[in-house]
């Protein structure tokens, strides 16, 4: 393995997502700013990942196609252009227009994924995509810190030209020191894409590719319906995922309006909850685990969650750094639990066949639910302050009942074989 190359990527990846932290927790607040009422803020929340589901299969299939770095190159520049248009972003609509051209940008993580396939082999991909995990972690720690920071000193211009700074290095270290990982790959100049030879694949409109890719999501749902595991657990990972985001894009506002609390205090409150984040699992979830089993730790998540989400509107105005923190604490430790514990039942309740089929089917699910959970937390949020945070926990503890359900269905040893029942 040509360790170079995978610590650049990691790196690239590292301040994109610093660039991205920095922005995120102060995107409601300034929208309201600007006069966007409750559908508007969730559109603006949303528009992000609407562009990450429509790009990041066709930024892979393109690095299938023209290599990874090209890719990578042209998607960085995107995203550093998109920061640098939100820092004059002035208007809803130009707001609205930043972060959907940062969605398109950000939606390189498949190309960066197999990035990393091209370049270890089975025993070490596991852990390089561990460190891809970190690299999430930390841009979540150190993102909001700056963020917060930055808006309360300098103001929201800074805010946008400090992230886009940071991607443009990334830019710069990607086209210095960032080789091309894809052998199979069609060679191609700066800028023009390789003729393409009379046997070449024919050319396919974005229309055609996504066409398929509904239909191959359809064909996903379908064989992950047939097992009642499989499809108790894509229902799970769709109602835990749209309550977090429903509970998350309301957070920002409540801090701010109930709490009192600066941008700068918001950033500190985000890398509160991500060092918590990466202290579970960094480590202590494996062993939590090996302790417990995957199905009480899943309980347990649901429980912890409901507990850091059902009381958040509850706590006195003055106790956001001492009650707060508590229940925040539990938030963290849920989320940190449900979610990597989620993917992984998917994967031993997966028929061995088709585990990249199900898992990918999962990610579209997840996606799914982050467009449409920012729309029900301001929606909720502007009704009443309290709605967003009682409809998320009451979705927790459905959760619960589903995790609950699953003792039934034993896994066993080797993780594939399952006791399967028909849906």
């Amino acid at each position: 393995m040509k360790r170079s190359p995978l610590v650049i990527l990691l790196l690239t990846v590292l301040l994109d997502l610093i660039g991205f932290g920095i922005v995120l927790p102060l995107l409601p607040t300034y929208a309201k700013d600007l006069g966007a009422n409750p559908f508007m803020i969730g559109l603006i929340a949303a528009i992000f990942s609407i562009m990450q589901f429509i790009f990041s299969p066709l930024w892979g299939k393109l690095s299938d196609k023209i290599g990874r770095r090209p890719v990578m190159l042209i998607s960085i520049f995107i995203t550093a252009v998109s920061y640098l248009v939100f820092s004059q972003a002035s208007t809803i609509p130009l707001l609205i227009f930043a972060r959907g051209l940062s969605g398109i940008g950000s939606a390189n993580i498949a190309a960066a994924q197999a990035y990393i396939t091209d370049v270890t082999d089975s025993k070490s991909r596991s852990g390089a995509m561990g460190m891809m995990g970190a690299a999430f972690g930390l841009g979540f720690i150190i993102g909001p810190l700056i963020g917060g920071i930055l808006k309360h000193n300098y103001g929201i211009q800074m805010v946008g030209y400090v992230s886009s700074s940071l991607i443009f290095i990334d830019f710069i270290l990607a086209v210095f020191l960032l080789p091309e990982s894809n052998k199979f790959a069609e060679k191609i100049k700066f800028g023009f894409l390789k003729k393409r030879t009379a046997d070449s694949e024919p050319r396919r409109s974005t229309f055609i590719f996504l066409g398929e890719k509904v239909k191959e999501y359809g064909e996903g749902l379908k064989l992950a319906f047939s097992s009642r595991p499989l499809a108790l657990l894509m229902i799970a990972n769709y109602i835990y995922t749209f309550a977090i985001v429903n509970m998350q894009v309301a957070s920002i506002l409540l801090w701010k309006e109930y709490f009192s609390a600066s941008d700068q205090q918001i950033g500190y409150i985000f890398a509160y909850v991500g060092i918590w984040t990466v202290i579970v699992q960094g480590g202590l979830i494996g062993k939590l685990i090996k302790m417990l089993g995957e199905h009480k730790l899943f309980l347990w998540g649901h429980l912890f969650s409901f507990i850091g989400i059902f009381f958040v509107p509850f706590a006195p105005p003055t106790s956001l750094f001492s009650l707060g923190l508590v229940i925040l604490f539990f938030f963290a430790i849920g989320t940190s639990l449900v979610n990597p514990i989620n993917m992984s039942m998917i994967s031993l309740y997966s028929y061995k066949e088709k585990q990249g089929q199900i898992l990918g089917l999962s990610q579209s699910v997840n996606s799914f639910a982050r467009i449409m959970g920012p729309f029900s937390g301001s929606i909720l949020y502007g009704m009443n302050f309290h709605a967003p945070y009682v409809f998320a926990g009451i979705l927790t503890l459905i959760g619960a009942i589903i995790a609950f359900s699953l003792f039934k269905y034993k896994i066993e040893a080797l993780g594939h074989s399952v006791e399967v029942s028909n849906a």
